[in-house]
Protein backbone atom coordinates (compact mmCIF):
# COMPACT_ATOMS: atom_id res chain seq x y z
CA UNK A 1 0.00 0.00 0.00
CA UNK A 2 1.49 3.43 -1.16
CA UNK A 3 2.24 5.71 1.72
CA UNK A 4 -0.34 8.90 2.48
CA UNK A 5 0.27 12.09 0.44
CA UNK A 6 1.13 14.55 3.13
CA UNK A 7 1.38 17.75 1.87
CA UNK A 8 -0.28 19.08 -1.63
CA UNK A 9 0.93 21.18 -4.38
CA UNK A 10 -1.78 23.78 -3.60
CA UNK A 11 -0.47 23.40 0.68
CA UNK A 12 2.94 24.34 -0.39
CA UNK A 13 2.74 27.04 -2.56
CA UNK A 14 0.11 28.80 0.23
CA UNK A 15 2.99 28.59 2.91
CA UNK A 16 5.55 29.48 0.46
CA UNK A 17 3.23 32.59 -0.09
CA UNK A 18 2.89 33.60 3.77
CA UNK A 19 6.77 32.58 3.83
CA UNK A 20 7.00 36.20 1.88
CA UNK A 21 4.49 37.90 3.15
CA UNK A 22 5.88 37.15 6.65
CA UNK A 23 9.38 37.90 5.39
CA UNK A 24 9.92 38.91 2.18
CA UNK A 25 12.29 36.78 -0.18
CA UNK A 26 14.66 35.69 1.69
CA UNK A 27 12.20 34.11 4.26
CA UNK A 28 11.37 31.55 1.53
CA UNK A 29 13.75 28.10 2.30
CA UNK A 30 12.94 24.68 1.46
CA UNK A 31 13.24 24.38 5.07
CA UNK A 32 11.20 26.63 6.09
CA UNK A 33 8.25 25.07 3.88
CA UNK A 34 8.75 21.79 5.04
CA UNK A 35 8.69 22.71 8.36
CA UNK A 36 4.81 24.09 7.68
CA UNK A 37 3.51 21.45 6.02
CA UNK A 38 5.21 18.29 8.16
CA UNK A 39 7.34 17.19 5.55
CA UNK A 40 10.96 16.70 5.55
CA UNK A 41 13.50 19.07 3.24
CA UNK A 42 13.90 16.49 0.68
CA UNK A 43 10.03 15.50 0.36
CA UNK A 44 9.55 18.87 -1.03
CA UNK A 45 11.85 18.36 -4.12
CA UNK A 46 9.07 15.69 -5.15
CA UNK A 47 6.75 18.64 -5.57
CA UNK A 48 8.71 21.90 -6.55
CA UNK A 49 12.08 21.64 -8.34
CA UNK A 50 13.93 23.89 -5.65
CA UNK A 51 13.89 27.41 -4.16
CA UNK A 52 13.98 29.29 -6.82
CA UNK A 53 11.18 27.24 -8.46
CA UNK A 54 9.07 27.91 -5.58
CA UNK A 55 9.79 31.73 -5.34
CA UNK A 56 8.86 31.98 -9.55
CA UNK A 57 5.27 30.18 -8.30
CA UNK A 58 4.82 32.71 -5.40
CA UNK A 59 5.76 35.53 -7.91
CA UNK A 60 3.05 34.00 -10.30
CA UNK A 61 0.60 33.81 -7.71
CA UNK A 62 1.14 37.41 -6.77
CA UNK A 63 1.02 38.11 -10.74
CA UNK A 64 -2.33 36.23 -11.23
CA UNK A 65 -3.95 37.93 -8.04
CA UNK A 66 -2.86 41.63 -9.53
CA UNK A 67 -4.67 40.48 -13.08
CA UNK A 68 -8.17 39.63 -10.86
CA UNK A 69 -7.68 42.58 -8.98
CA UNK A 70 -7.05 44.90 -12.00
CA UNK A 71 -10.09 43.40 -14.44
CA UNK A 72 -12.36 43.58 -11.45
CA UNK A 73 -11.44 47.17 -11.51
CA UNK A 74 -11.32 48.30 -14.88
CA UNK A 75 -14.46 46.79 -15.67
CA UNK A 76 -17.07 48.41 -13.23
CA UNK A 77 -16.18 51.73 -15.13
CA UNK A 78 -17.37 52.39 -18.20
CA UNK A 79 -15.51 55.32 -18.55
CA UNK A 80 -11.44 55.03 -19.39
CA UNK A 81 -10.58 57.46 -17.15
CA UNK A 82 -12.58 55.95 -14.14
CA UNK A 83 -11.08 52.71 -15.18
CA UNK A 84 -7.40 53.54 -14.70
CA UNK A 85 -8.56 55.65 -11.96
CA UNK A 86 -10.11 52.36 -10.06
CA UNK A 87 -7.10 50.30 -11.01
CA UNK A 88 -4.93 52.97 -9.04
CA UNK A 89 -6.96 52.57 -6.34
CA UNK A 90 -7.00 48.57 -6.53
CA UNK A 91 -3.24 48.41 -6.91
CA UNK A 92 -2.64 50.80 -3.99
CA UNK A 93 -5.34 48.54 -1.89
CA UNK A 94 -3.19 45.33 -2.83
CA UNK A 95 0.42 47.09 -2.24
CA UNK A 96 -0.63 47.82 1.30
CA UNK A 97 -2.60 44.77 2.16
CA UNK A 98 0.79 42.23 0.68
CA UNK A 99 3.66 44.98 0.64
CA UNK A 100 6.05 41.85 -0.08
CA UNK A 101 3.83 40.73 -2.67
CA UNK A 102 3.41 43.61 -4.14
CA UNK A 103 7.60 44.23 -4.21
CA UNK A 104 8.37 40.68 -5.77
CA UNK A 105 6.05 41.68 -8.59
CA UNK A 106 8.60 43.88 -9.66
CA UNK A 107 11.83 42.60 -8.52
CA UNK A 108 14.86 41.52 -10.00
CA UNK A 109 14.57 37.64 -9.42
CA UNK A 110 16.76 34.70 -11.01
CA UNK A 111 15.32 33.17 -14.41
CA UNK A 112 14.04 29.91 -12.59
CA UNK A 113 11.86 32.42 -10.43
CA UNK A 114 10.69 34.63 -13.52
CA UNK A 115 6.76 34.43 -13.41
CA UNK A 116 6.07 33.25 -17.63
CA UNK A 117 5.11 35.66 -20.22
CA UNK A 118 1.52 34.71 -19.79
CA UNK A 119 1.16 34.84 -16.60
CA UNK A 120 2.62 38.96 -17.32
CA UNK A 121 0.80 39.21 -20.26
CA UNK A 122 -2.57 38.40 -17.89
CA UNK A 123 -1.32 40.60 -15.36
CA UNK A 124 -0.99 43.41 -17.96
CA UNK A 125 -4.22 43.06 -19.95
CA UNK A 126 -6.76 45.35 -18.16
CA UNK A 127 -3.75 48.03 -17.86
CA UNK A 128 -2.87 48.04 -21.62
CA UNK A 129 -6.57 47.84 -22.60
CA UNK A 130 -6.97 50.72 -20.43
CA UNK A 131 -4.05 52.92 -22.05
CA UNK A 132 -5.14 51.95 -25.48
CA UNK A 133 -8.53 53.28 -24.43
CA UNK A 134 -7.25 56.51 -23.39
CA UNK A 135 -4.35 57.26 -25.77
CA UNK A 136 -5.48 54.93 -28.61
CA UNK A 137 -4.79 51.26 -29.39
CA UNK A 138 -1.37 52.88 -31.20
CA UNK A 139 -0.02 54.08 -27.83
CA UNK A 140 -1.41 51.61 -25.96
CA UNK A 141 2.18 50.40 -24.77
CA UNK A 142 3.18 53.46 -23.60
CA UNK A 143 0.37 54.49 -21.75
CA UNK A 144 0.51 51.23 -19.59
CA UNK A 145 4.17 51.43 -19.10
CA UNK A 146 3.32 55.34 -17.84
CA UNK A 147 0.71 54.24 -15.49
CA UNK A 148 2.79 51.33 -14.48
CA UNK A 149 5.81 53.28 -13.67
CA UNK A 150 4.20 55.89 -11.83
CA UNK A 151 2.03 53.25 -10.09
CA UNK A 152 5.21 51.55 -8.71
CA UNK A 153 7.77 54.49 -7.87
CA UNK A 154 4.66 56.07 -5.85
CA UNK A 155 3.43 52.75 -3.89
CA UNK A 156 7.14 51.90 -3.30
CA UNK A 157 8.00 55.27 -1.71
CA UNK A 158 5.02 55.37 0.21
CA UNK A 159 5.25 51.37 1.59
CA UNK A 160 8.98 52.99 2.01
CA UNK A 161 7.57 55.87 4.64
CA UNK A 162 9.70 57.58 2.01
CA UNK A 163 6.99 61.23 2.19
CA UNK A 164 8.16 62.88 4.91
CA UNK A 165 7.34 66.72 3.60
CA UNK A 166 3.71 66.65 5.67
CA UNK A 167 0.59 66.08 3.78
CA UNK A 168 -2.26 62.83 3.22
CA UNK A 169 -0.24 60.10 0.70
CA UNK A 170 -3.52 59.12 -0.13
CA UNK A 171 -4.71 62.59 -1.02
CA UNK A 172 -1.16 62.62 -3.29
CA UNK A 173 -2.06 59.07 -5.08
CA UNK A 174 -5.30 59.95 -6.15
CA UNK A 175 -4.31 63.65 -7.11
CA UNK A 176 -1.44 61.41 -9.13
CA UNK A 177 -4.19 58.99 -10.71
CA UNK A 178 -6.58 61.90 -11.93
CA UNK A 179 -3.37 63.42 -13.32
CA UNK A 180 -2.03 60.26 -14.76
CA UNK A 181 -5.33 59.37 -16.19
CA UNK A 182 -6.29 62.92 -17.98
CA UNK A 183 -2.68 63.28 -19.31
CA UNK A 184 -3.04 60.00 -21.65
CA UNK A 185 -6.62 61.43 -22.83
CA UNK A 186 -3.73 63.96 -25.11
CA UNK A 187 -3.35 61.70 -28.23
CA UNK A 188 0.85 62.33 -29.82
CA UNK A 189 1.53 61.89 -33.00
CA UNK A 190 5.46 61.44 -31.72
CA UNK A 191 6.91 61.33 -28.34
CA UNK A 192 6.48 65.12 -26.50
CA UNK A 193 4.59 66.42 -29.59
CA UNK A 194 0.61 66.86 -28.39
CA UNK A 195 -1.29 66.77 -31.53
Amino acid sequence: MPAPTRTTNEEILAVAVRLVEEGGPDALTMKAVAARVGVQPPSLYKRVQGREHLLGMVAERAASDVAAVLDEAQAAGEDPLDGVIAMARSLREFAHGHPRLFGLLFAALPDAARPSRDVLARASAAVLTAGGRLAGPERALDAARTITAWAYGFLTMELAGAFQLGGEPGEAFEFGAHAIAHSLEQPMDEPGKAR
